[in-house]
């Protein structure tokens, strides 16, 4: 459109009516705050008298982050990135939202930071779908009692710690004693299952999280794994954040009916980094050193979980928080809170690990104080004694150390003994379809695996479990659904033992 000036009316009362035709932009207020000081991790903030707890605010360098100390004429602020993309004297906005992340269909398979973004350098994420990472847990009333096992496909947790969809299970044990090893392999068990997996990784190296990923991509469960990671190079605040956010990606697929599992691998290191930042903010220090809220922080996390109505979706989350403790020491501070939260714990004792024994499963303080309500039938006739069993067996071979002289019949305990915790061993990476569990188990009861050695241990629970994945291909069947355990599947698994032992001690004539 040409501009003709002659056509400008230049009278200044019919300027003035053409003004006041026009509408007039609301005003729109915003307050403007500055950063006072930097610390690592944490920006001191003046300015902003109205700011929220939890808000996260935006700094002029395109930084974020969380409001966690309220002082008057002062905020205590998180930042979620580098503290060097902020410096004292940058202006700071409001957002009025809390922190968001990133859910959806569209993160599967990928490796995200906490708010959802790529790392993995496989293109950005095609999906707009926001929740906060803070979400009150579902009530009591909206919550359905747990019926259903998770297999992890470990001969030691199926069958005398089991785990039911929906529980929060911990795992817990010295530094090296496979429990990250155990957990990845929960997660690779679920390969025939719909459940969807989400592995949180707070304060862990890069390399660490480097063999996670590369152990879930060899055993093809990447695409239905959600890998959130929050390593010790990343900024504290995106570590305090991170089992919020896979926590908030699990209700996602929870809320559509689908069961979840999700691993956080370590609470130990969450708790410390909170920790940090809460003594940069100069929070009064407790118990070692930890603020007040420790507790508080993982109970309103993992109360998040559960098997949930159907009302609110009919999903379920399961939860396996990891922690570490020194020295074996169960009682110190943050084991013992999350041992009050959850709903019982796998222990992984550095006295099996020195006995070459992986998993290194202790099921002397091992328990699980809900899924037994959800194993299988057929778990619970084949190792319904095998707890009682191992502990008669350790607290015997306790007392043979003596060199006390022992009759006929305490020693077959102790060879049975041995040959059942024998039994248990299994390799990293290999989860265990439950009816070759069994098979193995039954095996072991029935005195198959006695006196052997390591080598030919292992060989013949070699040969069961081809055995059994061959021939037994109805009783799994029977398992699947919940099926009483028979006499009879019981006479074939015993069978498939003596012929795989006889197969050890007589090969010629197994081959013949």
């Amino acid at each position: 459109m040409r501009f003709d000036a002659q056509k400008i009316d230049t009278n200044p009362d019919a300027l003035v009516r053409s003004l006041l035709a026009c509408p007039a932009p609301r005003p729109r207020l915003s307050e403007i705050g500055q950063v006072a000081e930097i610390t690592d991790g944490i920006a001191i903030v003046t300015g902003l008298e109205r700011a929220l707890s939890d808000e996260l605010l935006r700094f002029e360098s395109g930084a974020q982050g969380i409001v966690l100390d309220l002082e008057p004429g002062r905020l205590g602020v998180v930042l979620l990135g580098p503290s060097e993309d902020v410096g004292v004297g940058q202006n700071v906005f409001r957002t009025h939202t809390v922190v968001s992340t990133k859910v959806g269909r569209a993160l599967l398979g990928r490796v995200v930071d906490a708010l959802g973004n790529p790392v993995d350098a496989k293109g950005a994420i095609k999906t707009d779908t926001l929740r906060p990472v803070e979400a009150e847990a579902p009530e009591i009333l909206s919550r359905k009692a747990i019926t259903r096992p998770l297999a992890t496909g470990i001969k030691a947790v199926d069958a005398a710690v089991p785990i039911g969809l929906g529980q929060r299970q911990l795992v817990i044990g010295d530094r090296q004693t496979g429990k990250t090893s155990l957990a990845v392999d929960a997660i690779l068990n679920q390969k025939d299952t719909d459940v969807i997996c989400i592995y949180c990784a707070v304060g862990q190296r890069g390399d660490a999280v480097a063999k996670v990923i590369g152990a879930i991509t060899d055993g093809d469960m990447l695409d239905r794994t959600i890998i959130v990671a929050a390593g010790d190079a990343d900024a504290p605040g995106l570590a305090y954040i991170a089992p919020y956010a896979a926590m908030t990606m699990a209700e996602f697929f929870a809320a559509q009916g689908r069961d979840v599992l999700v691993v956080f691998d370590d609470l130990t290191h969450h708790a410390r980094s909170y920790r940090e930042l809460s003594l940069l903010l100069r929070r009064p220090p407790g118990r070692e050193a930890f603020p007040g809220d420790i507790f508080y922080i993982h109970a309103r996390l993992l109360e998040r979980a559960g098997q949930f109505a159907d009302t609110i979706g009919g999903g379920s989350i399961t939860v396996l928080p990891v922690v570490e403790t020194q020295a074996e020491n169960l009682s110190a501070y943050i084991p013992t809170n999350l041992i009050s939260i959850t709903d019982g714990q796998i222990y992984l004792s550095p006295r099996l690990v020195r006995k070459n024994q992986f998993p290194a499963v202790d099921l002397g303080v091992s328990v699980s104080r809900v899924g037994g309500k959800a194993q299988s039938r057929a778990f619970r006739s084949v190792a319904g004694n095998l707890r009682v069993t191992l502990s008669q067996f350790e607290e015997l071979e306790d007392f043979a150390r003596f060199g006390t002289r022992l009759d006929d019949a305490t020693r077959a305990r102790l060879v049975r003994g041995a040959a059942v915790r024998a039994s248990l061993r299994q390799a990293e990476g290999d989860p265990i379809p439950a009816v070759e569990q069994l098979a193995v188990l039954v095996a072991a009861m029935e005195g198959q695996f006695d006196g052997l050695n390591e080598a030919d241990t292992f060989a013949v629970m070699a040969a069961i479990r081809t055995a059994a994945a061959h021939d037994l291909g109805e009783i799994a069947e029977q398992i699947a659904r919940n099926e009483p355990f028979e006499d009879a599947a019981r006479t074939r698994m015993i069978a498939l033992g003596k012929q795989a032992r006889a197969a050890l001690e007589s090969p010629n004539d197994a081959i013949a």
